[in-house]
């Protein structure tokens, strides 16, 4: 594994990153909530986009992998920020934003806060609203209850030992970004891809965003028995022609 570089953000956040140099429009990588960098898919994607000639930047949000701060502290508004701060400083054009489950969200804020930076879209797992729709939602009153009154709660997790401590200021920051409850345009190609077989995000999340966001050029595939990792052969295949055909209608 290479040696990061690092973005000093006027938020004072230090963001780990990899550039990779190539023709426009570059492609983002935006991973998930609790994820990294090198995960599969970033890994993956890094790959096709040294084989193909194209510009492609992976990060780490604050409080995820290599850049400063601490998780817990974080929220969908600093994670957001960090990518469209990432985005404008280190990227030359517009760019085809890929988002890994709540990397959908965070790609979503990041098109509504800078459309003149963003070429294309592409959802894997799109998980907007998530904090909202699938944890407050979800909770039980004891939940609710233990998270007004201490600031925590701590939920089980499929992919560590360790539990998910869920935060109050998780929650409440994240209904200040959610995309599902205002109008959403996208005037640029959407590729969304999701699994029938993903227990974290369901389908019916992606079935919504394709009936909300208002755009000419969005489209919806299911993989039928993929999971919410999406990193099988023919995933990691099926997400390689979703980005070359937003690439190819964005021109």
């Amino acid at each position: 594994m290479s040696e990061p570089s690092y973005l000093d953000t006027d938020s004072g956040r230090r963001i780990a990153y990899h550039v990779t140099e190539g023709r426009g429009p570059g492609v983002v990588f935006l991973g998930g909530f609790r994820s990294d960098m090198e995960g599969t898919k970033a890994i993956h994607l890094e790959a096709w986009a040294r084989a193909t000639g194209r510009a492609f930047l992976r990060f780490d949000y604050s409080g995820h992998g290599q850049s400063s701060e601490d998780f817990l502290d974080g929220c969908i508004g600093d994670w957001a920020a960090d990518a469209v701060a990432a985005i404008r400083a280190l990227t030359v054009g517009p760019q085809v934003l890929v988002g890994s489950s709540m990397g959908g969200w965070i790609a979503l804020l990041a098109a509504r806060a800078m459309p003149d930076k963003v070429a294309g879209l592409v959802g894997i797992a799109a998980a907007p609203d998530f904090t909202e729709d699938g944890m407050w939602a979800g909770f039980t009153a004891a939940q609710r209850t233990a998270l007004t009154e201490t600031g925590r709660v701590e939920l089980p997790s499929d992919y560590s030992d360790a539990p998910y401590v869920i935060t109050r200021r998780l929650i409440e920051d994240g209904r200040d970004h959610l995309v599902l409850r205002a109008p959403l345009t996208l005037p640029v190609p959407v590729r969304l891809l999701q699994g029938t077989a993903d227990a974290d995000v369901d389908v019916s999340v992606a079935l919504r965003l394709l009936e909300h966001a208002a755009g000419d050029d969005i489209r919806l595939t299911l993989v039928k028995g993929a999971d919410h990792r999406f990193s099988t052969p023919d995933c990691l295949a099926a997400i390689e022609a979703a980005i070359a055909e937003v690439l190819e209608r964005a021109g």
